[in-house]
């Protein structure tokens, strides 16, 4: 790379749970000998997924290389978030050769895309793609999208049923603005829901972005990185469906945590958490626990009530070993009830 060369920078967008972090690290692991560097953004005030890629002890992209964001959509702190952050990676003795920046799952990518054209860093960075990754067997269950003929028929019975669904709209965003679309967690889906998907997405996507299907993440860097996008001067390509709206807001969403005690195993725990997201509708929830007698963290990460969980790294001498999980749904989340349901025992 020469000293006037953009440094890429690849987005990596979609929805809670769709397994972006995964697909992050796997990056950071495999990155076929690039200096990286991630800018990772959260939803709410608790940081997760910067706490699980620092926990990775990958040699390519070390703990200052990773800038976490935790106060707020990336795409709604241009100014007072993300241009510093990119500029502190940029001022590194030796700057990062690639950049990868997670949004959180409620992102909108393109007002991203937007901003890497402000003055102070369009002549520096560009972005070389907009990767956005699905749930897939989610998104086969329904999870994230409207059934067109159940609606018609609440409306018969109830004019004041809205078409728009806040969640619906944000999923088909980060597809509209991807060049790269992934489908993701393919393990739990049957061969004619993967064709169903896949066929419904190109469908949404008025132009032509090829969908790669995965499980865990588990991609090729050379697949994800170098797609040459210049995704910042093709802006006309990728609607959205706030492109009239002079900014957007999350209100439609809430985030709170819950603080866990020290655990004698993990399983009365994985129930309460099972039983409270069917019980409240509870679209994401993710964090960090103690087990008693356990050297380790356990890591939980959930969408809806199905659940993963696995000991990702020992606690830190000077960390207080004190566990937490953010919580994420639509708003009106009973928290005192969530609370109750997943912190007691």
């Amino acid at each position: 790379m020469t000293a006037l060369a953009k440094v890429p920078c690849s987005i990596v967008t979609g929805f809670l749970g769709a397994g972006k972090t995964t697909l992050v690290r796997n990056i950071l692991q495999n990155g076929a000998g690039r200096r990286l560097a991630v800018v990772v953004n959260e939803f709410g005030d608790v940081g997760i997924d910067g706490e699980i890629l620092k926990g990775c002890g990958i040699e390519s992209c070390s703990e200052d290389r990773i800038v976490e964001l935790s106060n707020g959509c990336i795409c709604c702190t241009v100014a007072d978030d993300f241009v510093p952050a990119l500029e502190s990676l940029l001022a590194l003795p030796e700057p990062p050769e690639h950049i990868l920046i997670e949004t959180s799952g409620l992102a909108l990518p393109k007002p991203l895309v937007q901003a890497f054209n402000w003055p102070a860093i369009a002549s520096r960075v560009t972005v070389d793609g907009v990767i956005a990754v699905v749930d897939g067997a989610a998104v086969a269950a329904g999870r994230f999208a409207d059934d067109p003929e159940a609606l018609a028929a609440q409306r018969v019975g109830d004019i004041s049923v809205d078409h728009e669904n806040p969640l619906e709209e944000v999923f088909e965003d980060q597809l509209l603005c991807a060049d790269l679309i992934v489908l993701n967690k393919t393990d739990l889906m049957t061969a004619a829901e993967r064709d169903k998907v896949a066929s419904d997405i190109k469908v949404a996507v008025p132009r032509a972005v090829k969908v790669v299907e995965t499980t865990g993440g588990q991609l090729d860097a050379n697949v994800l990185l170098g797609l040459g996008a210049a995704a910042e001067t093709d802006l006309a390509a990728r609607p959205s469906h706030h492109d009239n709206e002079a900014e957007h807001d999350h209100d439609d969403f809430d985030t709170f945590f819950v603080e866990i005690p020290t655990l004698d195993g993990a399983e009365a725990l994985l129930e309460r958490i099972r039983l409270a997201a069917d019980a409240h509708d509870i679209l994401r929830i993710k964090g960090f626990a103690e087990v008693r007698g356990k050297p380790m963290r356990l890591l939980i990460q959930g969408v809806g009530s199905r659940l993963q969980h696995q000991f990702d790294r020992p606690w830190r001498p000077e960390e207080p070993r004190q566990g937490r999980l953010v919580v994420i749904g639509q708003k009106g989340l009973d928290r005192e009830a969530i609370a109750l349901a997943i912190g007691s025992g």
